[in-house]
């Protein structure tokens, strides 16, 4: 996960607390329904944390709470009882609260009498707002205080907030209630057997506009913007009908997480990304945003593009070192709050990640793979070849031909990968890496974009190019299997450090290299077996630290657990070398883990084995949903269904390896270029309809045929094999 991942500083929800999310607004709060100012509750709208305190009182007490659903992800309803107090033993009032959250918050309130008397009740909300910073909020250290102000305007309490020229508030109005500076009261009487209910409406102000809500009152619900939206991605999208339950839920949930977690660019409001996660990343990341949307290609290839096209809009054109801007890199995260310096970097955008810019070129060489026209492609291009030019002339520090980072500011990340913890790059004695750092992976992410660029080239009729291209990811593969292998030890070293010495810890990076194809075959058996040793498959994933290594700790954030897109790609990466049940094992491990959470896999959980303890141990501070762990389980039925297609070539590989007892499995609506297709595995065999005209369907890997070029085939898919051998 890409932002600040000091995560000892992070503020507590509080046990069983609830996230609602919608675009990039997010609510926290107890399970009760109320928020505390003490934790790291509250409504946050671009960054800020507008509401920072919401208590409901019942004749000024706090409600007993009953039970909380989330039907949608940006949906909750609270379900609680007068509080017994007065010697009573029962109580005949339910209390209702049914919130929505999106620009804003809304919330409508319902008291239910179950008893035969009439009833005379005080409903009271108290409302607070620091107008905290998210980074404020997420470190549990306020430091900018704002001079506050709040009034009564008729029908409407207004908070106002000034700081350094910078102007935030927040209206609320509550018809039929009695406003006051803290809040909003409702003097109720109930019936017998009667109900009451009443509306709370909370918009954000900007510069003093008050942004419109997207549950207005007197608006059908079923009808908000968030409401439609969402239930046309659902409706639109494919439908997985399987034999083994557990299996569909899985699907059907990271379907609607993905759904949920997009976010809309204002100026470009057809144009959908992906947030990282909620809740503290809801937010665009490159390298985040690029993998989620690469993995959820088999349902959805308008996330991708959407991707691409907004990432194009912020790519570097300046260098600054206090940003880490460079021209043609692609960013890291954007942020939206008033106090840019608590960003990273201490600007609204920082581009200090070293691995989204080659991936940037990979998702476009993968959307030329699934059918995307060349008047989709080619307003992409020339971010394209600047992104490579970045590649050559920033990325490759030394002109060694490896892509190094090493930060340029101190407010920056000190790693710049995915495991951009402090301490993610180690030696297997635990020893830090120094930087610059060149990683593995990401090497294996230029390669495959190097292999990208000249299937673009190809296409395009520049064979010249094309060749280019393939001469230099050939290059790039020889010299990586040369520096990065150690023989000694039958793995990659998942980085060469500033001395070029080699990072020799045992870790899941090697696992993304596969997946990129950078790994001569020769190697390959040797890493599949190590990913696969007792020292770094737990049962439920890949390590992203080998047990026996100097700084494995289980409960580390990136030196032990396991992460489940890191899993995934590694699955993805041995079955693309022809390791199908090794594949198979990591996969079902993953899915069975995911039926531990109900359906969701998290961000990360504990690097535990599964035989020590019988449940998948959840990280304490794991986003959840999470982009990429939201999209692993996609990726994974890919990897088994060996489904990959390549238009250019007029070819779809489809060669399913189901381990035993999945049973049938169907996915209808599955996009392609212009088409839908319906795959159907049964016991009997495997079929796929609706393939566009003019298009084979290959049913079985093969190794790349004498006369065929591998660099366009890219050797996606190999017969079937074994490691060589059974070394612990």
């Amino acid at each position: 996960m890409g932002g600040l991942n000091n995560r000892t500083g992070l503020a507590r929800a509080g046990p069983g607390a609830v996230t609602l999310f919608e675009g990039s607004s997010f609510c926290l709060s107890g399970r009760d329904g109320d928020m505390d100012p003490n934790r790291a509750h509250g409504v946050f709208y671009e960054d800020t944390r507008i509401i920072s305190g919401w208590r409901l009182l019942l004749d000024g007490h706090v409600v007993e709470p009953l039970g909380v659903m989330t039907p949608e992800p940006y949906w909750a309803v609270f379900l609680g009882r007068q509080a017994q107090h007065n010697g009573r033993s029962e109580t005949d009032l339910i209390l209702e609260r049914d919130r929505r959250v999106g620009t804003g918050l809304r919330e409508d309130l319902v008291l239910r009498n179950y008893g035969r008397a009439l009833v005379e009740c005080v409903l009271t909300v108290r409302i607070s707002s620091d107008f905290a910073d998210l980074f404020e909020v997420k470190r549990g250290r306020i430091r900018r205080h704002w001079d506050r102000s709040a009034r009564v305007d008729g029908d409407r309490l207004v908070l106002e907030s000034q700081w350094r020229g910078q102007r935030r508030g927040l209206v609320l109005q509550a018809e039929n209630a009695e406003l006051d500076l803290s809040g909003a009261t409702f003097r109720v009487t109930i019936p017998p057997f009667g109900t009451w209910s009443g509306s709370i409406v909370v918009q954000p102000v900007v510069d003093g506009e008050p942004v419109p809500t997207n549950f207005p009152v007197g608006k059908p619900l079923d009808q908000s913007e968030p409401s439609r939206r969402h239930r046309a991605w659902l409706e639109g999208g494919p439908v997985a009908l399987a034999d083994d339950e557990s299996l569909e839920q899985v699907l059907r949930q990271s379907q609607s997480d993905l759904g949920a977690l997009r976010i809309f660019d204002p100026e470009h409001p057809d144009r959908a990304v992906v947030a990282a996660g909620a809740p503290w990343y809801m937010a665009l990341f490159g390298r985040d945003s690029l993998l989620t949307s690469f993995m959820a290609l088999p349902i959805d290839q308008s996330l991708a593009l959407g991707t691409l096209q907004t990432l194009a809009k912020y790519q570097g054109r300046e260098i600054d070192p206090r940003t880490e801007e460079q021209p043609g890199r692609i960013m890291h995260e954007v942020r939206l709050g008033v106090d840019s310096a608590l960003a990273l970097g201490g600007g609204g955008v920082y581009y200090g990640t070293n691995d989204a810019t080659p991936l940037f070129v990979m998702l476009v060489g993968e959307l030329c793979r699934w059918g995307f026209t060349p008047a989709q492609l080619d307003p992409l291009m020339p971010h394209v070849d600047r992104a490579l030019d970045w590649v050559e002339r920033f990325g490759d520090r030394d002109g060694d031909g490896f892509v190094e980072y090493q930060r340029l500011s101190n407010d920056g990340l000190l790693n710049q990968g995915w495991k951009d913890s402090w301490d993610g790059i180690n030696f297997a004695d635990g020893t830090l890496a120094t930087p610059p750092i060149a990683l593995c992976e990401v090497q294996g992410y230029v390669y495959a974009a190097y292999v990208a660029r000249a299937l673009l080239a190809r296409e395009a009729g520049d064979d010249a190019s094309a060749q280019r291209w393939r001469d230099r990811a050939a290059k790039l593969k020889e010299e990586f299997n040369r520096r990065f292998w150690l023989p000694d030890r039958g793995y990659f070293a998942v980085a060469l450090d500033a001395d070029k010495r080699a990072v020799d810890s045992c870790t899941s990076n090697m696992g993304h290299c596969l997946w990129t194809g950078i790994v001569d075959d020769d190697k390959a058996a040797a890493v599949a077996e190590r990913l696969l040793s007792r020292q770094m498959f737990t049962g439920w994933g890949v390590r992203t630290l080998a047990e026996d290594m100097g700084a494995y700790n289980p409960v580390s954030y990136h030196n032990g657990s396991v992460w489940p897109h890191d899993s995934a790609l590694v699955a993805a990466g041995l079955m693309r070398y022809g390791f199908v049940e090794e594949a198979q094992r990591i996969a079902t491990g993953l899915l069975d883990a995911a039926g531990y959470f109900g359906g969701r896999l998290p961000e990360l959980f504990c690097g535990f084995d599964r035989g020590h303890y019988p449940e998948p141990i959840r990280y304490p501070t794991s986003c959840s949903p999470q982009a990429w762990a939201t999209a692993a389980p996609i990726q994974l039925i890919r990897t088994l269904l060996r489904y990959e297609p390549c238009l250019p070539n007029r070819e779809v590989w489809f060669a399913p390896t189901l381990p035993a007892g999945f049973g049938r499995l169907r996915l209808d609506n599955i996009p392609l270029g212009n088409a839908r297709l319906t795959l159907n595995v049964t016991p009997d065999g495997a079929r796929v309809d609706g393939l566009p005209a003019g298009v084979t369907l290959i049913r079985e890997p093969q190794a790349p045929a004498g006369g065929l070029d591998p660099w366009f085939r890219d050797e996606r898919l190999r017969p079937a094999r074994r490691p060589d051998n059974n070394r612990e």
